[in-house]
């Protein structure tokens, strides 16, 4: 099983690859709950003198993913959103969100799942946040996210890489590619399936 763990995050555990993961984290197919800070995580734990830099590639990344998320919210508009998102998620998210709510939106980023961060983020498009002022406050609380926890990794590493030579290490990682591979699977039908009835739509 750690040999899989490797064939599948092992792009992941360098440099470009954390930049690579960062984006998918905020983008709206690829699903691995955790996955870039535990890319994050390892990659601090084998290079403590790194850590600042695993940082802001994290950050980086996950404001690019972010990014784009944001600008298919504003191209989809209000009315789009229904065809991305749940119903029940939506409402709960509409309230949230406004164009006076773009800061304190942003600063949702330090929370990690199951909080639903990339439904907020196409909200915030397609809602017209201001993106300037989003995105920047997005990369400052991920630099504050990120960088907490490549220094506790860079400080505990010895016993972070002890525990992935564990049995528990192994069934964890076990659980992650499989629940890596379901959701995204299944956001990608998801959204497959919003853009075919939006291309339906607009023939109509």
């Amino acid at each position: 099983m750690r040999s899989l763990f490797y064939s599948f995050l092992g792009y992941f555990l360098t440099p470009a690859g954390l930049v690579v993961m960062g984006a998918l984290d905020s983008s709206m197919i690829f699903f691995l709950p955790l996955g870039i800070d535990v890319v994050v995580i390892l990659l601090a734990a084998r290079k403590p003198e790194l850590f600042w830099l695993y940082a802001v590639l994290a950050a980086a990344g996950s404001t690019a993913g972010a990014g784009l998320t944001f600008w298919i919210g504003r191209k989809v508009g209000q009315v789009g959103l229904s065809r991305f998102i749940r119903a029940s998620t939506l409402k709960r998210v509409e309230r949230s969100v406004g164009e006076s709510a773009a800061v304190s939106v942003a600063a949702l980023a330090i929370i990690p799942p199951p909080f639903p961060f990339t439904a907020f983020v196409l909200t915030s498009g397609a809602l017209g946040a201001p993106a300037w002022t989003f995105l920047t406050t997005l990369t400052g609380v991920r630099m504050l996210r990120f960088g907490v926890e490549a220094a506790l990794s860079a400080y505990y590493g010895r016993g972070i890489l002890a525990w992935m030579q564990s049995r528990t290490f192994t069934v964890t990682v076990g659980a992650l590619i499989v629940l890596a591979l379901v959701g995204t699977v299944a956001s990608g039908a998801a959204l497959a399936g919003s853009l075919r009835k939006e291309r339906r739509s607009k023939r109509g």
